[in-house]
């Protein structure tokens, strides 16, 4: 017969194993200086509330610097003496101060408020580190598009070559994607910057709070209003995750390009020694494995974002743990993740080149610039575009056949596909038509904005380095907003203490 006798005695021994102890790990890696600098300022408030003497605020905040002084946070094991955390700061505080004193810090607060308070706090740093690194990658796709302005690449659709571009005009692609990716997380970056504090349980207290001044020495923007959605709604974690998880798949189609481009049938782009690990059996082999390094580290961040999302999925508009401590820390590896995929795609990216030579070959083999022979015919000869399609069609179907080039296809060949579909001969003449077909001309005379031209280029470039400036600028606000309430934090538990 098993035996119950533990089963009177909080926690069970495998409550305690499988759920306490490993939130307390968690709370230990994660959390818990957060929650000390929410226990710092809900002393702060409560004495300027007069909900607490000044002296018994003032011996709180020494106790809860003792705290921090003396207690190895990392070495604490879980013994299941405490239910959590907060309960053993509660029991340090009260071993200090008796119960008396310490038992008035928790005035109007619960562990609801705190917690959400403490995982939106947590959340904020995360996305300050990861908009800088992201205004990083933005910054170093800007600089190598503009290294490669006029460095010519083969442009696909549906995996087949289309038309000639340049590595600047496919960068500046990915730069305004990540553009809109900055603002979509940023955006997301709103919500956690609302406290939660002084919803308490679900339904705030008859107590005289200031949730505002929480929210000002916490460093939040404003306090997000309804006490109940402070507790269940939890789309602070779900918009941040759904931000995140766009940046990866999207990066993820990039590096999907990468890995075609380094591949040796293509071999659009060379990756120098640096990047490249060898076979331990194959002595010819150049493997850019860094490029699969990237999808992976993009599909588990996308993945890891995606399970705050999961978890959260068809649960109650409630107070619940769904959306807590094991659901955060299971994000925050989606964060881990994708910073470290950001830097190698960043470093790599900084050392990779075009081979120009495979390139033009390619175009050349393709005949890719044959879409603005037609452009040109309906300038220069006065045809309805599908004429000038058509033409354009039957010369390139013959130079596909016969493995023909524009610089060396029979100029009468031309002629020839001119005269069945127009019924004359082309005015066109033969230098003017190997010069339309080559690739500089095909990219020169795209000028329209968003185009691979340089005018239309230089455009861009000068948009999208505003467009990162005021990202820049929101970073700082942001950083600077938490770096001012952790100065204001101290000068009020100082001037409490009269210094």
């Amino acid at each position: 017969m098993t035996s119950h006798k533990d089963d009177s005695v909080f926690p069970a021994p495998v409550y305690k194993e499988t759920v306490l102890a490993p939130l307390f790990e968690g709370v230990k890696r994660h959390h818990w200086q957060h929650q000390m600098r929410i226990n710092r300022a809900s002393a702060v408030m409560l004495a300027e509330k007069g909900l607490l003497g000044r002296a018994e605020a003032v011996a709180i905040l020494a106790a809860l610097d003792d705290i921090v002084a003396k207690v190895d946070v990392a070495r604490l094991d879980y013994t299941g003496e405490h239910e959590d955390f907060f309960f053993y700061v509660e029991s340090e505080l009260k071993r200090r101060l008796g119960v008396e004193v310490a038992g008035k810090l928790h005035t109007g607060r619960s562990r609801n408020d705190i917690d959400h308070t403490v995982f939106k706090l947590a959340l904020k740093e995360r996305l300050i580190g990861f908009v800088e690194a992201l205004i990083g990658l933005v910054d170093t796709a800007i600089k190598v598009a503009g290294k490669n302005r006029d460095t010519l690449i083969v442009a696909y659709t549906h995996g087949q070559p289309a038309q000639p571009s340049t590595f600047g005009h496919y960068l500046g692609a990915l730069v305004e994607m990540l553009l809109r990716d900055l603002e979509r997380v940023m955006h997301a970056g709103r919500y956690p910057d609302k406290s939660s504090m002084g919803a308490a349980a679900i339904t705030t207290s008859g107590f005289d709070l200031d949730r505002a001044r929480m929210a000002e020495l916490l460093g939040f923007a404003e306090v997000q209003e309804n006490s109940y959605g402070c507790i269940a709604a939890v789309d602070y974690a779900t918009s941040v995750y759904a931000a995140l998880k766009l940046v990866f798949v999207h990066l993820g189609r990039f590096v999907q390009d990468l890995n075609a481009w380094t591949g040796f049938e293509i071999g659009h782009m060379y990756v120098p020694n640096a990047y490249v690990q060898i076979s331990s059996i194959m002595p010819q082999k150049r493997n850019p494995v860094p490029v699969e390094h990237l999808r992976l580290m993009l599909s588990l961040a996308a993945s890891r974002a995606e399970a705050v999302i999961a978890a959260v999925h068809n649960t109650p508009f409630t107070d619940m743990n769904d959306s807590e401590g094991e659901v955060q820390a299971a994000g925050y590896e989606a964060f881990d993740t994708g910073h470290r995929a950001i830097a190698l795609l960043a470093g790599f990216l900084g050392a990779v080149r075009i081979d120009e030579a495979r390139v033009r070959r390619h175009i050349d083999e393709a005949c890719i610039t044959v879409t603005e022979l037609a452009d040109s015919l309906v300038r220069a000869e006065g045809l309805s575009f599908r004429q000038a399609h058509e033409i354009a069609a039957k010369l390139a179907r013959r130079m596909i056949d016969t493995g023909e080039r524009f610089q060396t296809v029979p100029y009468a060949a031309f002629a020839e596909a001119f005269g069945e579909v127009a019924g004359r001969a082309p005015g066109l003449a033969e230098a003017e038509f190997r010069r339309v077909t080559t690739p500089e001309h095909f990219v020169a005379v795209r000028t329209m904005p968003g185009g691979p031209a340089p005018s239309a280029l230089e455009m861009a470039f000068v948009r999208y380095r505003h467009e990162l400036g005021e990202a820049r600028d929101w970073l700082d606000g942001y950083r600077g907003r938490m770096d001012e309430a952790a100065r204001r934090l101290d000068a009020a538990a100082a001037g409490l203490r009269g210094r």
